[in-house]
């Protein structure tokens, strides 16, 4: 049963106004309603569904002259509960999007933060607690016309059990968006959080990946540089949508960390050759995404 809505807007009640003056303050205050339309136009009406509120935000363009615009998906969990990343690790589902009833769109594409671990009984889930903002790259067909923004979203949540939720959301998106200041700083700061491609110089870093596949129990060991001193040093690995077990954390010198990934036997360590790993690093300051194939 759905509960209600906790962040519906409430209405201001006014004492009632004889007309004249109501024309005169609405003659005055005009140019200042007119002025506040953009920021109701920030965000979509929250939506509640189990556990959880949703809604869309809307920001700026990607970049000055650019044709994409940022948008966002923000979850609110309520206490307790959490959701999953794109990789749920053991447990878990990651979160489905549908943008088919959409007008105006040419793309969406679905930015994630760089999540938390979570320990559940038989292993370890990735994900988000209390909030969490996807962020959307969002490209309309026509540029010079205005979005209509459809999602169907099917999400995980779990606490004590897990259970499948689901949420339709709608917003106009204008050619030329206006936000608010508030939705512009949420956004910014989930962006922040988004793993960013690994560079030269920067870290953390992937230093190498080696397969040794000819010991009883098949395993990579994969070396990453963090800051020194960094206290968060997470590993999480994909493989083309294939499961691949969680690293462990298995030796430290200074800010080089150690990682080995155990394959049950060889027959799941070859079923992954030749598939793209994406390895994603997550320190203190921030966090970098790898590529590597397995040959």
């Amino acid at each position: 049963m759905k509960k209600p809505n906790r962040f519906l807007s409430l209405d201001i009640i006014q004492p009632r106004l004889a007309v004249p003056a109501a024309l005169a303050i609405a003659v005055l205050l005009g140019l200042g309603f007119c002025q506040s339309a953009p920021a109701l136009a920030a965000a979509s009406p929250w939506v509640s569904a189990a556990d959880s509120d949703l809604r869309l935000i809307s920001g700026k363009p990607v970049e000055s002259g650019a044709d994409s615009i940022w948008a966002g998906i923000q979850i609110r969990l309520d206490p307790g509960w959490k959701t999953y990343w794109r990789n749920p690790g053991d447990s878990g589902v990651p979160p489905y999007f549908d943008w088919s009833g959409s007008s105006n769109l040419k793309s969406v594409d679905v930015l994630y933060p760089a999540p938390g671990n979570f320990e559940e009984a038989g292993g370890i889930s990735y994900g988000y607690k209390n909030e969490v903002v996807f962020p959307l790259r969002v490209t309309p067909k026509d540029p010079s016309e205005p979005v209509d923004l459809k999602l169907q979203m099917e999400y995980g949540l779990c606490k004590d059990i897990c259970i499948p939720n689901q949420a339709e959301l709608s917003m106009a998106l204008p050619p030329e968006p206006k936000p608010d200041s508030g939705t512009t700083m949420l956004l910014d700061r989930y962006l922040a959080l988004v793993p960013k491609p690994q560079a030269q110089g920067k870290l953390p870093a992937i230093v190498k990946v080696t397969p040794e596949l000819g010991g009883k129990t098949p395993t990579l060991l994969i070396e990453a540089n963090f800051p020194k001193n960094s206290e968060r040093t997470d590993l999480y690995i994909e493989a083309e949508g294939e499961y691949v077990p969680p690293p462990e954390l298995v030796g430290s010198d200074g800010g080089t960390k150690r990682f080995t990934v155990a394959f049950q036997d060889m027959d799941e360590a070859e079923a992954l050759k030749g598939k793209r790993f994406t390895l994603t690093l997550v320190g203190d300051r921030g966090a970098r995404e790898a590529s590597w194939r397995f040959e």
